[in-house]
């Protein structure tokens, strides 16, 4: 859209912001449908004005660069609604609106550090009771391994021990064949388990 200089004006000045801003606009009629040479360049023509923008807000250089990755985005989004002629105006208030939402998100999340803060964390520690759990469990253990026959008793004691005892000396032991060591053990654990659970 080609807008007519007063007569008053007659620089060249004014010229150019019409060719500019007529420019731009064809990019973004290009754009939207689907040029993506023109995308390219139009975020080349306003890749600075976007930059400056998040710059004015002081944003640290990660947050500048995602606000401006997220106005293209929005643009690209919106690309059919945005005013081809108002485009420049459009990123401007769409990268302040994303950098205000940056910044409050930073005074939500405000990171702190106290040298003390990670000392003592309520979750680390043992519960009071804990002792107290582990004998009951203990004792039930024991109560439960006494309702098993003697030779399985024997068993699970030496396969319990600290080291292990070898399979063979068990076999002598017991008078079990080593080949029955590991069934009868997990028979043993099995029926554990059910007088445990009940």
């Amino acid at each position: 859209m080609v807008q007519h200089l007063s007569a008053e004006s007659g620089t060249d000045s004014g010229t150019t912001e019409v060719t500019v801003r007529s420019e731009a606009a064809t990019l973004v009629i290009q754009a939207a449908s689907g040029d993506q040479g023109a995308w390219s360049r139009l975020v080349d023509h306003y890749a600075r004005l976007v930059w400056a923008v998040t710059r004015s807000f002081r944003l640290s250089d990660s947050d500048a660069a995602d606000v401006s990755q997220m106005v293209w985005l929005r643009l690209l989004e919106h690309i059919h609604r945005v005013d081809p002629e108002r485009v420049g105006a459009w990123l401007v208030v769409t990268t302040r609106r994303e950098c205000l939402r940056v910044l409050a998100f930073r005074k939500r999340v405000l990171l702190t550090y106290e040298s003390t803060a990670f000392e003592e964390q309520p979750g680390d520690q043992p519960e009071l009771d804990a002792d107290m759990i582990a004998l009951e469990r203990a004792a039930d253990v024991r109560e439960a391994l006494e309702t098993l026959p003697d030779r399985w008793q024997q068993l699970l004691g030496m396969l319990m021990a600290d080291p292990p005892a070898p399979y063979a000396e068990i076999s002598q032991k017991i008078g079990i064949p080593i080949g029955s060591i590991g069934p009868i053990r997990g028979r043993c654990l099995d029926k554990l388990r059910l007088l445990l659970a009940s």
